[in-house]
């Protein structure tokens, strides 16, 4: 049996790293505006920041329509026996089950649908895991087998630097807003049960991004083997130099870097920076 992997535009896997791992992706939509822009097509993430610059206004989203995601499939069933399709937190998009009622639609080929109940790189570790075990000859089912043992380790927090997008996009009340910001409230937000809740509430960034460190470095203090990533909205260099302090540190994790493209940075801000792991051993 021949499997195909797809996953959605919000794993944020750069084109040259899907097309070598033969990762097929549909993508969502942030709309400024009338204009509507596929992320990951076209527009990137500098774009993006850029434009909220510019246009001093967020834009909205949307996730990928059934249409595409049939077209997709329905290209695939030339080529593949099985499809496994994985997508952002079922939680926080409709993305999921769209291609849950996708896949009843095209019945050439056989089409397994797995919740990452997370989203950005996280959600791209598991898509690389899986085209790595598909390129293998693995069935669907010990790929998602392999997905759900992933799930078990998988962690990740993210910091928020302005309050007013979470605000803007209905997560938080404007009273809130401007008493976080008088305070310099940094919230730590992470995944519960496929949702983006609060986890702590922090004074400064400096101490937010120190506490994220501290779980995670918890967490692989206790052995084994992991693969991280950091992720940023618009913060390369600060990245970059927490990936050398994290990697010199610990001789048992391999630390990659992303970001939070338009869709997920329409939410969280630019300024944003998050920190996920799972174990691999």
């Amino acid at each position: 049996m021949k499997t195909a992997v797809i996953t959605d535009s919000t794993a944020y896997l750069p084109r040259d790293v899907r097309k070598a791992n033969h990762i097929h992706m549909v993508p969502l939509n942030v709309i400024f505006g009338h204009e509507s822009y596929q992320e990951e097509v076209d527009i990137n993430a500098d774009d993006f920041y850029d434009m909220v610059k510019e246009g001093g206004e967020l834009p909205k989203t949307s996730q990928p329509s059934i249409g595409i995601m049939t077209q997709k499939l329905e290209e695939l069933s030339q080529d593949y026996d099985a499809v496994i399709s994985i997508h952002l937190s079922s939680g926080i998009s409709g993305t999921y089950q769209a291609m849950v009622t996708a896949g009843e639609m095209v019945e050439e080929i056989d089409v397994h649908v797995f919740d990452s109940e997370i989203s950005c790189h996280m959600q791209g570790f598991y898509a690389l895991e899986a085209a790595e075990l598909a390129d293998n000859g693995a069935t669907p089912d010990q790929i998602i087998h392999r997905l759900n043992e992933m799930k078990q380790s998988m962690s990740a927090y993210f910091m928020v630097d302005d309050l007013s997008h979470l605000q803007r996009g209905g997560r938080l009340n404007g009273a809130q807003a401007f008493v976080g910001s008088l305070l310099q409230v940094k919230p730590v937000l992470h995944f519960v049960d496929t949702k983006i809740v609060p986890f702590e509430k922090i004074r400064t960034r400096k101490k937010a991004i120190k506490k994220i460190v501290s779980l995670f470095e918890e967490k692989v203090e206790e052995g084994g083997t992991y693969k991280a990533c950091l992720i940023h909205a618009n913060r390369p260099e600060e990245a970059a130099e927490l990936k050398k302090e994290l990697e010199e540190k610990h001789d048992n994790v391999e630390v990659v870097l992303s970001y939070f493209g338009p869709v997920i940075g329409t939410h969280l801000g630019e300024g944003a920076m998050g920190l996920g792991w799972y174990r691999q051993s």
